[in-house]
């Protein structure tokens, strides 16, 4: 936890250093962030104790003593097996009520923070509401991320944004002194809807527009010293949810996005005049109907071929739609359904990258249900892998067992931080990726625990040898000859 706690504080320095905050607060967002690495720290845990006790044991031949004694090795881990079961329920529960608890005291600690520093307010890439506006920035940089690149601002009116700016670069200048903020923007353009009382100007859409080299605009901020920085946002994300509200919100997700998904679909076929319903016909009726349909068939080709030949002159019959319309109006035509074709493309592209963020939220959902219970299973299955081995290793200490319990679980980590990060985007299914770390270690302790209890080496390399000889046998120098 120490070692984590410090890779932390790297993490989050941008958001504790500078801000002129006491003691006390940096130490209660620390204790915030603890529940939070124990999905990091607890498997970890359970591991390296598991191969240092084992490996203390075995080195120290108090398993040679046991089996001496008639005590297998089910046997002597058999209390320690029902201690790491109950640690399997209790991580459960820490999962399900502590650890949301915490991250939603963080994430409301982290939003008060922001407020100390302007800058801090305004995120890379995105819009932030920052006093009263809309503000988008590509980068921040310099001291306190006072010089910003690429700025758009949206000023609201009403709730209505009638002001758009956007400017090449921008400054932030404030003074200790003074409760105003002044944004320097320089090398832009400003852009204003016009607000008339008159419907007959309305409809002419009157705006103002102007370049600038540089634009300064005075921003008043409140009091910040009155920041309660513990201050409760409802606000709720998935990992701030236990099982049970998890479950609730994730029916509802999927119901709301297939109610979307089927009116957009309605919406599209409507709009292209597709898929036009047929009436059904019952199979009783067709098959009756099938004989009549034959004969009138049959009689009907030879008027139809007659009628043909008359009304065209003895020509061949029009097989394309276009040779329907003339030269000037084929090019409308084409033209028409050209536009017709690029505007559904868009709505399709545009409701495409809506649907993908919520389906986004859809898959987190599964996940952050499903690490729960990985979690709690995952200690039980490591005790599994770090029990066997230490007991095959046969070495106690820091050393090689470190070694190895740093390798499972960076293995154990990137698995499933890979498998995570694949599950939010839709790549593979939520359920998987929550579980792929966990079951991939499960065969992995089941070996171990064979190789142990049958009193066996991790891998005995002299079958290994004889399986490639009888692979591959020597040949005689006199059968070659």
């Amino acid at each position: 936890m120490f070692i984590f706690i410090f890779q932390t504080i790297w993490l989050f320095i941008d958001d504790l250093a500078g801000k002129g905050l006491d003691i006390v607060i940096i130490g209660k967002f620390l204790f915030y962030l603890m529940p939070n690495l124990t999905e990091k720290v607890l498997p970890l845990t359970v591991l390296l104790s598991s191969i240092l006790t084992f490996g203390t044991f075995a080195e120290n031949y108090e398993f040679a003593a046991m089996k001496a004694s008639g005590i297998s090795l089910q046997r002597a881990m058999l209390s320690l097996i029902v201690f790491i079961i109950f640690l399997g329920g209790v991580t459960f529960y820490f999962a399900n009520s502590v650890i949301p608890a915490s991250e939603q005291k963080i994430y409301n600690m982290r939003r008060n923070i922001a407020k100390v520093k302007p800058a801090v307010a305004i995120e890379e890439g995105v819009f932030s509401d920052f006093e009263g506006m809309n503000i988008k920035v590509d980068n921040k940089y310099g001291e306190q991320d006072r010089f910003l690149d690429n700025v758009i601002i949206h000023q609201k009116a009403n709730n209505i944004n009638r002001v758009v700016i956007k400017s090449k670069s921008g400054e932030l200048i404030s003074s200790e002194a003074s409760d105003i903020i002044q944004l320097v923007l320089k090398e832009g353009h400003y852009y204003e809807d016009i607000t008339t009382k008159s419907n007959n100007e309305k409809r002419q859409y009157p705006f103002a527009k102007a370049n600038f080299e540089e634009y300064t605009m005075n921003i008043e901020v409140p009091d910040f010293s009155d920041v309660d920085l513990e201050e409760e946002r409802n606000v709720r994300t998935d990992k701030m949810k236990n099982v049970s509200r998890l479950i609730q919100d994730i029916d509802s997700l999927k119901n709301d996005n297939l109610k979307i998904v089927g009116a957009f679909s309605k919406n599209i076929s409507n709009r292209m005049g597709a898929f036009v319903p047929v009436p059904k016909i019952d199979r009783v009726d067709s098959l009756a109907q099938k004989n009549k349909e034959i004969k009138k068939d049959t009689t009907a080709l030879a008027s139809t071929q007659l009628a043909d030949s008359v009304e065209t002159g003895g020509q061949k019959p029009i097989k394309n739609i276009e040779d329907l319309f003339q030269d000037w109006q084929k090019t409308q035509v084409v033209n028409s359904a050209k536009t017709s074709v690029s505007n559904i493309l868009t709505s399709i592209q545009g409701k495409k990258e809506e649907l993908s963020k919520r389906y986004k939220i859809y898959n987190m959902h599964i996940l952050s249900l499903h690490k729960k219970y990985a979690l709690a299973l995952s200690c039980v299955i490591l005790f599994f892998v770090g029990a066997p081995l230490g007991a095959i290793i046969r070495k106690g200490g820091m050393g090689l067992p470190m070694v190895i319990a740093i390798v499972l679980f960076l293995t154990y980590y990137f698995i499933g931080v890979f498998a995570g990060n694949y599950a939010k985007e839709g790549n593979i299914h939520p359920i998987l990726g929550a579980w792929l770390s966990t079951l991939i270690m499960l065969p992995l302790g089941v070996f171990l625990t064979r190789r142990a209890t049958a009193d066996k080496g991790l891998m005995s390399f002299g079958n290994v040898i004889d399986f490639i000889k009888r692979k591959f046998p020597k040949k005689d120098k006199k059968e070659m000859v």
